[in-house]
This record gives C-alpha cells, structure tokens and sequence, in this order.
C-alpha cells in the first residue's frame, strides 16, 4: 500500500487535499466544521462520522506521502556522517 501512495505524485495529493479536504469552501470548510463536532461530542450521526473521514483521508495520505519523501533522506544523511 505505502508503495502506490510512494508512485503518486505529491502535486495530486496537495490538490486533492485542497478540493476535496476542504470542501464546501463556504460558509466553513466541511473538514473543519466535523472537527468541530467531534471535540463538542456531536458527531453520533452515521452521515456525520462518513463525513469526517472523507474529508480527512486526502489529509492522512498527504502527511503519509510527506513522510514517505523524508524519511529516505534523514536515512542517507545518516550514513553520510557514518563516513
């Protein structure tokens, strides 16, 4: 699975992140207003909770892309210094 999230371009993922994490954009970001509800204890709804994690998932492959893309390099400065 970390392998196709690794093949995909970062690009996709920021764009994907921007529409779909955060839509609608008016009159709040969706992804902000389940967060919202979440911390005041009022996400119970089915709707509600599909919601929250539709709008989260192209955030968590963002941070797991990211991570991807710099976890090789603090590898290979490692091994640079071990030199």
């Amino acid at each position: 699975m970390l392998k196709v999230i690794d093949s995909i371009p970062l690009p996709f993922y920021i764009v994907l992140s921007l529409f779909l994490g955060l839509a609608p954009f008016f009159p709040e970001p969706h992804l902000v207003e389940k967060i919202k509800m979440l911390q005041a204890g009022e996400l119970s709804r089915m709707i509600d909770i599909f919601d929250l994690v539709l709008h989260a998932t192209p955030w968590i492959l963002l941070i797991i892309k990211i991570s991807l893309m710099i976890k090789p390099k603090s590898q290979s400065t490692s091994m640079e210094s071990e030199s």
